[in-house]
């Protein structure tokens, strides 16, 4: 079965160039009416330009539905006019894809603490600024897909990105607990994690490195995650034409009760890292779960 979107409206932020405008192209070209939303700025936030008109414009061309938008995700005020202005519009919002993002990359002990806050508001209060102003509306329609942008860095780290790792991994701890809570609603949240030739990766990577990456690549991920098919609570990682899905896991471990000093952790710790049968919890009461019952084994009369 074709995935479409027909009579579905998306907003798509970070919109102007790189992955965010090859999303809002993808959409638009299986029939979901966009908002294409970009401030315009430079890869480390300063500044402004017409970008998401320009894309707005290739929307057209081929006889799409798009209109562009300016808000900072950033300021809550502008964020909850942009969702006024597309429910005015076209009577609601389907899908939401948070690709909104800065750099400022510099070692830990180099980095102000100004450049640590920005790129956290930016990446992950600016997610949350846009999906709190759907959240209800969604809840109200019975269906809703949010897709954040996490990153290798934040699932994995990446030297000099402390600030932009944080924020990822945040929006990893985000889409976890949404998912959860707005399952019954008919809201699925995933993640994509993106490998992608952009302004956000130029001088991060080899021209022939960067020759395979193209945002393209990436955006079918996004519209399955985006699609009345998606899954719920995945992080799909993507890049070349590679599609893989990353997890959060926890090992079967140990039972360390009336021993469980740091040197009897300290001499096993090998088989508290071991990853046979290692678990994937769907939420995170089953750490407790799977504790209690290691007691209740070891303490069963």
């Amino acid at each position: 079965m074709k995935i479409r979107f027909d009579d579905r409206v998306a907003i798509v932020t970070g919109a102007g160039g790189g992955l965010g405008r090859a999303h809002a192209i993808g959409l638009a070209r299986r029939g979901a009416k966009v908002v294409v939303n970009d401030v315009g700025a430079a890869r480390d936030g300063s500044g402004a330009s017409d970008a998401a008109l320009r894309v707005v414009e290739e929307i057209h061309a081929f006889g799409g539905e798009a209109i562009a938008n300016g808000a900072d995700v950033t300021s809550w005020d502008q964020v909850q006019a942009m969702v006024a202005s597309a429910k005015g519009r076209w009577g609601r919002v389907d899908i939401v894809v948070n690709n909104a993002g800065i750099l400022r990359d510099k070692t830990f002990s180099k980095m102000s603490l100004e450049d640590f806050r920005l790129v956290i508001e930016v990446h992950l209060m600016g997610s949350i600024n846009v999906t709190k102003a759907v959240w209800d509306l969604m809840r109200e329609q019975q269906y809703g897909r949010i897709v954040m942008t996490t990153s290798s860095s934040g699932l994995y780290g990446n030297f000099g990105q402390s600030n932009y790792s944080a924020a990822k991994l945040g929006l990893v701890g985000v889409m976890q607990t949404l998912a959860l809570e707005g399952a019954k609603y008919g809201i699925r949240v995933n993640s994509i994690a993106p490998t992608a030739a952009t302004r956000m990766t130029a001088g991060l990577m080899s021209d022939e490195m960067l020759a395979k990456l193209a945002p393209e690549h990436v955006t079918p991920a996004v519209l399955f995650l985006a699609s009345e098919q998606a899954p719920n609570r995945c992080i799909i990682a993507a890049g070349a034409g590679g599609f893989e899905v990353a997890h959060i896991t926890m090992t079967q471990g140990i039972f360390a009760m009336g021993e469980g000093s740091p040197e009897a952790i300290a001499a096993n710790f090998d088989a508290m890292c071991n990853r046979r049968d290692e678990l994937v919890p769907e939420s995170g009461a089953d750490q407790r779960v799977h504790e209690v019952a290691k007691f209740d084994i070891r303490y069963a009369s």
